[in-house]
């Protein structure tokens, strides 16, 4: 549990659900703000079932034309593969990369290969539209590093522009134990909002609610539901909610501010 000084989010208790190795990069914004901050991982990466696919495109990197990545755990996983094969991020110099969001780009930086393209549409099918306005097409050779359960957009969308897409695992999602403190607020009503940043934290976070015994529908009714983008926007929508705030951009920064302004502080309230 995170609590900060004075911001529009005092006397605000937000819960954020991701992995407990991502949890940081929102809820500093949220303290920042001024909300107590519950962490509540509901999902955790762990290896794909099988590395040779990936192991295979890594060594071949210099027959792609493009390597494209859908969230920053594609990149962090991929790029330590690289290294476990024995290809830094140096090893990336004859491919250019693409990242769909500014958050993915950030961390590709961060490990010594910056983006060679980010849409303005943070979404699968923005980074499609954009490979495609930078040339993508007929005998374009794309690798798709991505989660075992990632959604198939990608793929679609540049083998409809002509593209040979390989599609690799580098990660798995899977469910995580909460704590039972955090459990233990939701069941007390203690929680003003809950953060969902990807489609397997929603889907995750409701089987959790079943797990301890709650309702889902009373939990998610006593709460603002914030999601990060159109698609986790969706899959609340799949699950019968309705998000009550919508990053804009698709950042967690966004994310933090859109809750800030949805709840004010308790005195403004």
């Amino acid at each position: 549990m995170r609590r900060m000084g004075a911001g529009p989010l005092t006397g605000r208790t937000v819960l954020v659900t991701r992995s407990a190795e991502q949890a940081e990069g929102l809820a500093g914004p949220l303290a920042e703000l001024g909300a107590e901050v519950v962490v509540m991982p509901v999902i955790r990466q762990v290896d794909p079932p099988d590395w040779g696919p990936a192991d295979d495109a890594i060594r071949h990197l210099a027959a792609y034309d493009w390597v494209v990545f859908g969230s920053t755990n594609a990149v962090e996983r991929f790029f330590a593969r690289c290294v476990f094969c024995d290809r830094s991020s140096e090893g990336l110099t004859g491919v250019r990369l693409a990242a769909v969001g500014s958050g993915t780009a950030a961390r590709m930086a961060e490990l010594g290969r910056p983006a060679d393209l980010v849409p303005r549409d943070f979404r699968a099918e923005g980074l499609v539209d954009a490979l495609a306005a930078a040339g993508a097409g007929a005998g374009t050779r794309v690798l798709v590093p991505r989660a075992l359960e990632g959604r198939d957009t990608l793929r679609v969308g540049l083998a409809a522009l002509g593209c040979e897409v390989d599609v690799v695992t580098v990660y798995r999602t899977v469910a995580a134990v909460p704590e039972p403190e955090a459990v233990d607020r939701l069941r007390d009503g203690r929680v003003d909002a809950v953060t969902f940043t990807s489609p397997s934290t929603a889907r995750n976070f409701v089987e959790v609610l079943r797990a301890a015994g709650l309702d889902p529908d009373s939990v998610m009714s006593g709460v603002l539901k914030a999601s990060v983008g159109p698609v986790t926007t969706e899959a609340l929508r799949a699950l019968g909610y309705c998000a009550d705030v919508e990053a804009q951009p698709s950042t967690m920064e966004a994310l933090a501010a859109e809750i800030a302004a949805a709840l004010g502080s308790v005195e403004d309230a």
